[in-house]
């Protein structure tokens, strides 16, 4: 048994995963900074003149707002990102085909899955990105072989060869 972390495509993806993460923190924290930045001015330049900066408020309220929203979601990639590398470390990929079944509904089938047996299940996914374009880029992998892995009790990471980074997806229970 291989470990998937073992893998150097595994280790690009990883490393793009970690790069789209710290920038969406970095980016957050920057607009944050700049909210604040933008904010004292406009108290210095009212105080020191006596009229206010139009839309400024507005402005801060986006900054700080958006940045704030950004850094907590890179920082939530970047908890991600080591927890995936840690499971990765320990469980080998599993190579088979995915099939798509709606915007963020997946079916992952093994090797070796024959869907003619009554007793073979393949692993049904939700993809938990909401970006449009990682939805798509998942989209397109309809019916190609793909390497999963399960990175927790009822989460998956998916890539494909050529792809830059990982994508992360939640087992669904029957009913």
């Amino acid at each position: 048994m291989i470990p998937a972390a073992d893998d150097p495509q595994t280790r690009t993806a990883l490393t793009g995963y970690q790069a789209g993460a710290l920038r969406w923190l970095a980016g957050g924290l920057i607009a944050v900074v700049l909210g604040v930045l933008l904010g004292a001015a406009a108290v210095t330049i009212a105080r020191d003149s006596g009229q206010r900066v139009p839309l400024a408020g507005l402005v801060v309220l986006a900054l700080v707002m958006v940045g704030s929203v950004s850094a907590a979601a890179g920082a939530g990639a970047l908890a991600r990102h080591h927890r995936w590398q840690r499971a990765l470390q320990t469980v080998p990929w599993q190579t088979g085909v995915l099939r798509i079944a709606g915007p963020a509904v997946l079916s992952f089938e093994p090797e070796g899955y024959d869907e003619l047996d009554p007793l073979a299940e393949p692993v049904r996914l939700r993809l938990t990105s909401t970006a449009v374009w990682r939805t798509r880029a998942v989209q397109q992998l309809h019916d190609a072989v793909v390497r999963a892995a399960p990175v927790g009790p009822r989460e998956w990471v998916l890539t494909a060869d050529g792809l830059p980074t990982l994508y992360g997806a939640r087992a669904v229970r029957h009913h």
